[in-house]
């Protein structure tokens, strides 16, 4: 059999720590931030880290395999 491929799509959005938790940025900063709140914009700021359910289909999405 042939080798998965990356999903070049997942791999644009996510990467993963040395533990395997999958890094993201976070949703609702990329235009029409003047609408949202300072603080809200300032909780945005940086890489949220996915939760626990999809941490599975992201990393065969960019490896081909789980660990």
């Amino acid at each position: 059999m042939p080798k998965m491929k990356t999903h070049k799509g997942t791999k644009k959005r996510f990467r993963l720590t040395a533990t395997g938790k999958a890094k993201h940025r976070k949703a609702g900063t990329s235009h029409l931030a003047f609408r949202i709140s300072s603080k809200r914009r300032r909780n945005l700021r940086g890489t949220g880290v996915l939760a626990n359910p999809m941490e599975k289909n992201i990393t065969i999405a960019l490896n081909g395999h789980s660990y």
